[in-house]
C-alpha cells in the first residue's frame, strides 16, 4: 500500500517530503495550461495539415504530455550521482543526433534541426541543452574539488564543440540559448571579465555572419527591423492576436487568428492565449515562469554545494531565456526564433525535453540531495 507519511522509508515518500512541491505543482499548471490551448489550436492545424482528425494534434499531445511527466517525476527521484550520469550518456547521445541531423535531417524552415523515423520527429538539439549544463555544472565543481583537473578548458571545449554543431544546422536560437545558460554557469564559476568579453564579442561575429550568410536568419531580423506595413504576415497575426484578445480575451475556443497562423500550436501558442484569455492568462503564464527560475536559483544556495549551484542556475537559466525568447518573438520585442514555449507548446521533443530538465532541476534541489551524495562518495 502506498505510505506518504514521513516516518515511511519507501522511496516515494522520500521523494514527496524532499521535493520542492511549489516549483513541482507550478510545472502542472504550465502543462495544465498547454493541454488546454493545444486542444484549442488542434483543428485549425489538423485542417492545415489535411488530417482527418480534427483532434490530432491534442492527441498526440495527450501521449508527450504522459511520457513527460514520467521523465519529470523519474528524474526528480534520483540521487546527485545518477543525475550526472544520465546527463553524461544523454549528451553524447544527443551530440550524436546533432551530427546525424547533417546527413539525415529534415529540413524545416531554412535549418535541418530535425530526424525522422517510423512518421515520428526528434529534435536532438533539444535535449542537448540539460545535458551539456549538467556536464558542465559537474566539471566545474571537480575543478573547485581538484586544482589540478581541467574542468573549465575542458567545459569550454565541450561548449565550443555543441555549439558549433547546433550552429551549423543552421539553430542561431538553440546555440544563443545554450550560450546564456552556459554564460551564467561561467560567470558563477569566476571566469575571468576579459574571457567573457571575448567570448560575447565572438558570439556577436557569429550573428553578423548569421545574417549576411544564412537567408532564414537574414529574412527574420529584416522582418523585425522592417516598418509596421512591412513585417511578416505571422508576427502581424500574432499582433493581431492579443490586440483582438485585450484584457479578458475572446473566450476559450473562440480565436479566429488560429484559423490562418500556421504555428500557432508551437511557436505562436503564445499569441493564442492572447487571444482566447487575454493579459490575466498571459500574465499568469510570465509570473509562473519568473517564480520557478528565481525560486530554483535561491534554493540552489541553501545547501553550498557548488555542483547543485551550477547545475540548478544554469537549467533555471535555460528555462527562463526560452520562456522569454518565445513570449517576446510574439510580441515582436525580438526577431521571431522557432523556439518553442516550455511545457506549453505542441510537440515531444519540446515536452520531453522540458520535463527532463525540470526532472533534473527538482532532483538537483531536493532536500536531503547533498547529503545522498555526500553518503556515496
Amino acid at each position: 500500500m502506498l505510505s506518504l507519511a514521513r516516518h515511511s522509508k519507501s522511496k516515494i515518500s522520500n521523494w514527496w517530503w524532499t521535493v520542492d512541491k511549489v516549483t513541482f505543482v507550478l510545472t502542472l499548471v504550465l502543462i495544465f495550461i498547454g493541454v488546454m490551448l493545444v486542444l484549442s489550436a488542434s483543428p485549425s492545424a489538423a485542417h492545415r495539415d489535411r488530417l482527418p482528425d480534427d483532434f490530432a494534434f491534442v492527441k498526440k499531445q495527450g501521449v508527450f504530455v504522459f511520457m513527460g511527466i514520467v521523465f519529470l517525476i523519474g528524474l526528480s527521484m534520483q540521487s546527485l550521482r545518477t543525475i550526472r550520469r544520465i546527463a553524461i550518456f544523454g549528451f553524447l547521445c544527443a551530440l550524436a543526433g546533432v551530427w546525424m541531423t547533417y546527413l539525415f535531417g529534415d529540413a524545416t524552415k531554412g535549418a535541418a534541426r530535425w530526424i525522422k523515423f517510423a512518421g515520428f520527429s526528434l529534435q536532438p538539439s533539444e535535449f542537448i541543452k540539460p545535458m551539456l549544463i549538467v556536464v558542465t555544472a559537474w566539471l566545474l565543481d571537480a575543478r573547485k574539488r581538484s586544482e589540478d583537473f581541467p574542468g573549465m578548458l575542458t567545459a569550454t571545449g565541450l561548449f565550443i564543440i555543441t555549439a558549433g554543431s547546433v550552429f551549423c544546422q543552421p539553430d542561431l536560437g538553440m546555440t544563443l540559448l545554450i550560450s546564456c545558460a552556459w554564460g551564467v554557469q561561467m560567470v558563477l564559476a569566476g571566469l575571468p571579465i576579459w574571457l567573457i568579453l571575448g567570448l560575447v564579442g565572438c558570439g556577436s561575429v557569429f550573428i553578423v555572419l548569421a545574417y549576411f550568410f544564412v537567408a532564414h536568419v537574414h529574412d527574420r531580423i529584416d522582418k523585425f527591423l522592417a516598418s509596421e506595413n512591412e513585417i511578416g504576415s505571422q508576427i502581424q497575426k500574432s499582433m493581431d492576436a492579443f490586440a483582438n484578445g485585450n484584457l479578458m480575451g475572446r473566450g476559450p475556443g473562440e480565436g479566429v487568428i488560429k484559423m490562418s497562423l500556421p504555428d500557432v500550436h508551437t511557436d505562436f501558442i503564445f499569441s493564442l492565449a492572447g487571444e482566447e484569455y487575454g493579459v490575466w492568462l498571459t500574465s499568469i503564464i510570465v509570473i509562473i515562469f519568473a517564480v520557478i527560475v528565481s525560486r530554483c536559483m535561491l534554493i540552489s544556495l541553501r545547501d553550498n554545494n557548488l555542483f547543485v549551484m551550477f547545475a540548478a542556475s544554469g537549467l533555471a537559466t535555460s528555462l527562463g531565456v526560452q520562456a522569454m525568447i518565445n513570449m517576446c518573438s510574439s510580441l515582436q520585442l525580438m526577431p521571431a526564433k522557432g523556439m518553442t514555449l516550455p511545457f506549453i507548446s505542441y510537440g515531444g521533443s519540446s515536452m520531453w525535453a522540458s520535463c527532463i530538465a525540470m526532472g533534473m532541476l527538482l532532483a538537483i534541489t531536493r532536500k536531503n540531495a547533498v547529503a545522498e551524495d555526500k553518503d556515496n562518495r
